[in-house]
């Protein structure tokens, strides 16, 4: 059986509980919340409220998003960190996530690395003293800091931090950066989103991404079973961005209709 799971961007306007309600009734096996949905994380409810939730839905709270721009270290990225950590810590979170900078600097490859190895270098004690793992997602843009996974591979080797961090296989930015090897073994979670519109590549942005179907032009289905066969077993967590799948009357149906879409795939 295919473990999916469900970001909290998927459905962004319902509260936490709802939320959960929603994965646990899809057979889900987790969530990932995220602070950068508008009103206080968790609705302002106490982490360790969430954390005896999830655990009441038989769900796991696979990873707390985010802290942004992580690969711009300062003193205030380090107590940002350790903040959202300690969240994390009472809320059951299994790992966090860090996301890139996206604003045009430090491209290159060789910058890529530096910038990116530093921030893993000092994460990395601040992780393993909270005992959370890290989900690292590369995003395809060509502004971005931090854009190809075998980049962020030797950064993970580099500081020795195998076994805490793992990348974030986005299907999305995956196609957007070229696609290229999937390093299943480093993969912690898998984020599936489609995109329909026939446009470039390049041109592709996150209001474009839409629920996996059949006229998916990104190769969802050909991204998940590459994986799999690689060896990968863990989650594979929606995270459509676009606001038409944010106002869906039914996205529990929705949903279920997309999952039976990847499995059938899967298994074809």
């Amino acid at each position: 059986m295919l473990p999916f799971a469900l970001n909290h961007m998927t459905a962004p306007k319902l509260g936490w509980e709802a939320f959960l309600d929603l994965a646990r009734d899809l057979g889900c096996v987790g969530v990932e919340f995220r602070n950068d949905l508008p009103g206080a994380l968790f609705g302002g409810a106490a982490p360790a409220t969430v954390a005896a939730a999830v655990k009441a839905r038989n769900l796991r709270l696979l990873a707390l998003a985010e802290v942004k721009m992580f690969n711009d270290w300062s003193d205030a990225k380090r107590a940002e960190a350790e903040a959202l950590m300690k969240i994390a810590v009472a809320a059951g979170a299994e790992a966090i996530s860090l996301i890139p900078r996206n604003d045009g600097v430090a491209t290159n490859r060789a910058d890529s690395r530096r910038v990116t190895e530093t921030a893993l270098r000092e994460l990395l004690p601040m992780l393993r003293a909270h005992r959370l793992k890290a989900m690292v997602e590369p995003l395809g843009f060509a502004v971005c800091s931090l854009r190809y996974k075998d980049v962020l591979a030797d950064c993970i080797d580099a500081v020795g931090g195998a076994g805490t961090y793992f990348m974030v296989h986005d299907t999305f930015h995956h196609a957007l950066a070229g696609f290229g090897p999937v390093f299943a073994d480093m993969t912690g979670i898998v984020h599936v989103s489609g995109v329909t519109d026939m446009i470039a590549l390049d041109d592709m942005r996150d209001p474009h991404r839409v629920l996996v179907d059949a006229d998916d032009v990104l190769g969802n289905v050909a991204q998940i079973r590459a994986l799999r066969a690689a060896g990968y077993a863990g989650p594979v967590s929606y995270e459509p961005f676009a606001p038409s799948v944010h106002a869906l009357a039914d996205a529990k149906g929705a949903l279920a209709r997309s999952m039976d879409h990847i499995r059938a795939g899967i298994a074809a």
